[in-house]
């Protein structure tokens, strides 16, 4: 089977331009899958029966999975199986009747307005690694982007003059204004840190670790929890809490929830809309505080 998932991982980079991320989430759910159907005396792709993926399902759940970890590695399997059946590799798509468990859907976390100035007031622009800090923090709050889009930032998608980045992923781009505070804060760091901080002067890469090379997920997963831990923030925060803050104040504030959605780069608008739900409770919450009658 180790074959045929290496044949499948390397159509999803060459012809669907999948996130390395993503690439290696797939590699990592059907490595496991092999291993179990080893174990199970199962070795060749043509020989899976449904009730043998139906098996590895259950053992996952056995072993206390979560009911997304679970959905997670289900949609791996599918996904193998369509590229599988599509080529002609096998017969029969035995993963077309696996069925995902249900999922909670939970509001996300976000911060409170207070949280986050606090947090974006931690970096000290005294020096080149606080003005560096200071700017990745205020870009991810004031566009929303995922942490892989962010340090995956060229030189080239900062427009200084208009105030927005232009944003790629493995699907389309799209175009995500920033304020002034942003602005402020990049300027600073392209005006002096970046050039201290950068090994390769020929490099456009815009953020850039101490050592000089692009900045890691797990290299700004630990700067953020530095900083929420240092302004007194208790919850658990990351990366995507500062996105998620971002799309709940913007409707809170009024945006709209078409524009949020692009700005987010959600390809269905549902899910955008737990925003606007956690909006509607917090009217309902400040009404019953406020209201004389309520």
């Amino acid at each position: 089977m180790e074959y045929e998932v290496n044949a499948f991982i390397t159509y999803l980079h060459n012809e669907k331009k999948i996130s390395e991320n993503t690439e290696v989430s797939y590699k990592r759910d059907l490595t496991k899958l092999s291993a179990y159907l080893d174990g199970q005396g199962v070795t060749e792709v043509g020989k899976i029966t449904f009730t043998n993926l139906n098996s590895y399902v259950l053992y996952l759940e056995k072993n206390k999975l979560s009911p997304a970890t679970i959905s997670r590695n289900i949609a791996s399997i599918k996904a193998f199986y369509h590229f599988l059946y599509k080529g002609r590799w096998v017969t029969e798509d035995v993963a077309e009747g696996l069925k995902a468990p249900k999922i909670e859907k939970k509001a996300p976390e976000i911060m409170s307005m207070p949280e986050v100035v606090r947090l974006l007031e931690q970096p000290d622009t005294g020096s080149s690694k606080g003005i560096r800090d200071k700017a990745m923090l205020e870009l991810l709050y004031a566009t929303g982007i995922r942490v892989s889009e962010l340090i995956s930032l060229k030189l080239q998608d900062v427009n200084m003059q208009m105030g927005f980045i232009l944003c790629r992923d493995a699907a389309k781009e799209r175009v995500i204004p920033f304020g002034n505070k942003a602005r402020s804060a990049l300027l600073q760091y392209l005006e002096g840190s970046r050039s201290i901080l950068i090994d390769d002067e020929e490099s456009d890469i815009l953020f850039v670790n101490c050592s000089g090379q692009p900045m890691s997920r797990q290299g700004f997963w630990k700067l953020i929890k530095h900083y929420a831990k240092k302004a007194g923030i208790t919850a658990d925060i990351t990366p995507h809490t500062l996105r998620h803050s971002f799309a709940a104040h913007l409707v809170e504030n009024g945006a709209d929830l078409k524009s949020v959605q692009e700005m987010l780069g959600h390809s269905d608008i549902s899910t955008t809309q737990i925003y606007a739900s956690m909006n509607h409770n917090h009217i309902r919450e400040v009404y019953a505080k406020a209201h004389p009658r309520g």
